[in-house]
């Protein structure tokens, strides 16, 4: 049994510990709003420029016109996983689900006879990854020293995804985050990149526009497709930040209240085997004095 000094420690760490939770929550809350306000500002561009990528890849068809990025190799046999995660961990399960759903994948592709590259974006995804997939890890990119997410940034992942698939090292690529549906809820997701899957054009009422592009849709889906891919992985990334920023809200408030909990159990505790111990000293008294 711990002694009264013990417990006494034990409470001044518990409460300096749930100080420590309960400033990391008020400064997830603050980083939250923004960072909800940045993704929930980039999804109707990039759902918009996939809409008129659509358009112009119906102009384009199945024509020799049409770039590699966007009928790809004609093949799927080499697979790049594009798994994009936090750089700090502290916010419950959020790394450790999208890491989980691109495990999962890995493993159908390869029970599959596909090869498997993948490609770790936050610090996070890759220490759990290179515990089984160290051997299937191509490239690394870290964010820990940018304050706030920018396209550059997005853009550099971008131009490497593309580099590699000009010089032929993967047919496929799949870009794995976490969508930010609330402060509770945030899922993981996985979006094909290459070869560019175009969501459907929005279907219209009435007569449907016949639109002429200079120049030739061709050469507009060459500028098009390398800067969709960009605006997708900023847009993970944004989804990905909020999603962090909800996930550790919501995990320190668990933790401050925990800790709360866990000072009560202690005092209880502290104060039971120090009345038992007071009482325990009056009886000796009682009787010393009673054998007197």
């Amino acid at each position: 049994m711990p002694s009264l000094k013990d417990l006494k420690n034990r409470i001044a760490s518990v409460k300096a510990t749930q100080k420590i939770t309960k400033a990391m929550k008020m400064v997830a809350a603050a980083k939250l709003r923004r960072a909800q306000e940045a993704a929930e500002a980039a999804r109707p561009y990039s759902q918009r420029m996939g809409a008129v990528l659509a358009n112009i890849a119906q102009a384009v068809g199945s024509d020799d016109s049409a770039p590699r990025l966007m009928t790809g190799t004609g093949k799927d046999d080499v697979h790049l996983l594009i798994v994009c995660t936090a750089e700090r961990g502290l916010c419950g399960g959020f790394n450790s689900q999208i890491a989980r759903f691109a495990r999962d994948h890995a493993r159908k592709l390869l029970a599959a006879g596909k090869t498997v590259k993948i490609f770790c974006v936050g610090k996070k995804g890759y220490d759990s990854l290179r515990r089984e997939f160290a051997a299937n890890i191509v490239e690394r990119t870290d964010l820990r020293e940018v304050k706030r997410v920018a396209f550059e940034n997005a853009d550099t992942i971008g131009r490497k995804v593309i580099s590699m698939f000009d010089k032929g090292e993967f047919d496929v690529a799949t870009l794995f985050y976490s969508e930010f549906k609330s402060v509770i809820s945030q899922v993981p997701t996985a979006q094909q990149l290459i070869p560019a899957a175009a969501p459907e054009a929005v279907a219209t009422t009435g007569a449907s526009a016949v639109y002429e592009y200079e120049p030739d849709a061709g050469a507009i889906l060459e500028d098009l497709i390398p800067r969709n891919i960009s605006v997708q992985i900023f847009r993970a990334l944004l989804e990905n930040v909020a999603g962090e920023m909800g996930a550790k809200m919501s995990a320190m408030d668990n933790a401050t209240r925990n800790a709360g909990e866990m000072i009560n159990k202690l005092t209880l505790s502290y104060n039971r085997q120090r009345q038992a111990q007071i009482t325990k000293e009056l009886i000796e008294i009682i009787s010393g004095a009673e054998a007197l």
